[in-house]
C-alpha cells in the first residue's frame, strides 16, 4: 500500500510538470545582441589587455634579472649575494601574486566581470518573467547554461521575444535619462541668468500702476 502511494504521488508530480507549458531562451545570446553591455565588455576586455601587458613586463624583467644572478652569483659573496638572491626571490613572488589577485578564480577579472553582468542578468531575468507571463509559461530553461538541448522546435524558443522586450525597456530607459538630463542642463541655464517663464509673470506683476504707460 505504501508502495502504491508513492508511485501514485510520482505519478501525479510528473503529470504535473508534463502539465506545464516549458519554453527555452539562451542569456548568453541576448547579452551579446546589447550594445549597452558590448560597450562594457569591451571596455572590461581594454582593461584586461592592459593588465596581461603589464605582466609580461613583468615577467620579462624577471626573467633579465634572474639570468643576471645566474651568470654573477659565482662573483658575489656576502650580504651582495644575499641582497641579489632577494632581489630576484621578491621579484617571482611579486608575479605570483599579481596572477592570483587579477587572474585568478576569486581575482579582479572574474570580480570585475560579475559586476560587468549583473544589471543585464537583472533586466533579462524581468524580461523573461514577463514573457514567461504572458505566454503562460510553467517553465523556462536556459540552453546557454550547460543545457544539452538535443531538439528545439522553434515555437518553444522564446529568446527573440525576450531580447525584444529588453529592447525595448532599454530604450525607454534611456529615453528617461536623456530627459532627465535635458531638463537639468535648460533649469541650469534658467539660474545662470535667464528668466523663467514664471519669473517674467512675477516681474509684470509687480509693475505699478504708474508703470503702463512705458509698456504702450
Amino acid at each position: 500500500m505504501k508502495k502504491l502511494a508513492i508511485f501514485v504521488t510520482i505519478l501525479f508530480a510528473a503529470t504535473q510538470i508534463y502539465a506545464q507549458k516549458i519554453g527555452v531562451v539562451d542569456t548568453n545570446y541576448i547579452l551579446s545582441k546589447l550594445p549597452q553591455y558590448k560597450d562594457a565588455e569591451s571596455r572590461l576586455n581594454s582593461q584586461i589587455s592592459q593588465w596581461q601587458s603589464d605582466l609580461q613586463k613583468q615577467q620579462a624583467d624577471y626573467e633579465r634579472k634572474r639570468e643576471a644572478f645566474e651568470n654573477e652569483k659565482v662573483l658575489l659573496v656576502g650580504e651582495q649575494l644575499k641582497m641579489r638572491e632577494k632581489e630576484v626571490v621578491d621579484m617571482e613572488a611579486s608575479i605570483r601574486n599579481t596572477i592570483g589577485a587579477r587572474f585568478g578564480t576569486n581575482g579582479e577579472v572574474n570580480q570585475l566581470r560579475s559586476n560587468l553582468t549583473k544589471p543585464f542578468q537583472d533586466q533579462i531575468w524581468n524580461a523573461i518573467k514577463t514573457v514567461s507571463t504572458k505566454n503562460s509559461l510553467g517553465i523556462v530553461l536556459d540552453k546557454s547554461n550547460n543545457i544539452s538541448v538535443i531538439f528545439l522546435d522553434k515555437k518553444y524558443d522564446y529568446t527573440d521575444a525576450v531580447l525584444s522586450l529588453l529592447g525595448k525597456n532599454l530604450a525607454k530607459d534611456e529615453k528617461a535619462n536623456a530627459g532627465s538630463a535635458s531638463s537639468g542642463a535648460l533649469n541650469g541655464k534658467e539660474q545662470n541668468g535667464r528668466t523663467s517663464p514664471k519669473g517674467k509673470i512675477k516681474s509684470m506683476q509687480r509693475r505699478s500702476p504708474g508703470d503702463s504707460s512705458e509698456m504702450k
